[in-house]
């Protein structure tokens, strides 16, 4: 079982995850089509009908965090999309395509190490916040505490994805000095 107060820190941290990334793909639709088409895992044909069903299923998700009623089959559809996304960074990394934008957000990220690592991480976020809830009422302290660790959650995230988006850049600054 999970603390109530976790469970509602990890779903709010994964439901903005969620809504962030849904939104990312439905702003920029044919972009992440060429996105999902680079990563040369699904026929050509399909990647059209598989972008628009990411889209719908990452908004579904980031809704479903928020519902405690679903939160649940939310959370293990998180972790399921979040699990196939880090197969796909780790074939083509195992294929020595690094160079593919990772389709993550608004900034390109290139393939790496960290980004399969990160997605594990956010895995086992959501089969954590995929259990069953401790039967405990949450206390006035238990909110602000909660309120703090999702600050300090959203926070932690931005620092990673502007380490990965520096070291992309350096990346691709060091390939093309080579």
């Amino acid at each position: 079982m999970i603390d109530p107060v976790l469970q509602q820190v990890l779903g709010m941290a994964l439901a903005l995850l969620f809504l962030h990334a849904a939104w990312h793909k439905w702003k920029a639709g044919l972009r992440f089509e060429a996105q999902l088409a680079e990563y040369r895992m699904l026929p050509e044909g399909t990647v059209p009908a598989a972008a628009r069903t990411l889209m719908v299923l990452e908004t579904l998700v980031a809704i479903g965090l928020l519902v405690p009623v679903v939160r649940q089959p939310a959370a293990l559809l998180a972790a399921v999309l979040l699990g196939a996304y880090a197969v796909a960074m780790a074939v083509n990394l195992a294929r020595g395509r690094h160079h593919i934008d990772c389709g993550c957000g608004d900034s390109p990220q290139l393939l790496s190490p960290w980004l399969v690592g990160r997605n594990l991480l956010l895995v086992a976020g959501s089969v954590l916040l995929a259990l069953p809830a401790a039967p405990r009422a949450p206390a006035t302290m238990d909110l602000i505490l909660g309120m703090l660790g999702l600050c300090a959650l959203i926070l932690t995230w931005l620092m990673l994805e502007q380490l990965l988006a520096n070291a992309s850049v350096l990346r691709e600054w060091r390939e093309s000095r080579d």
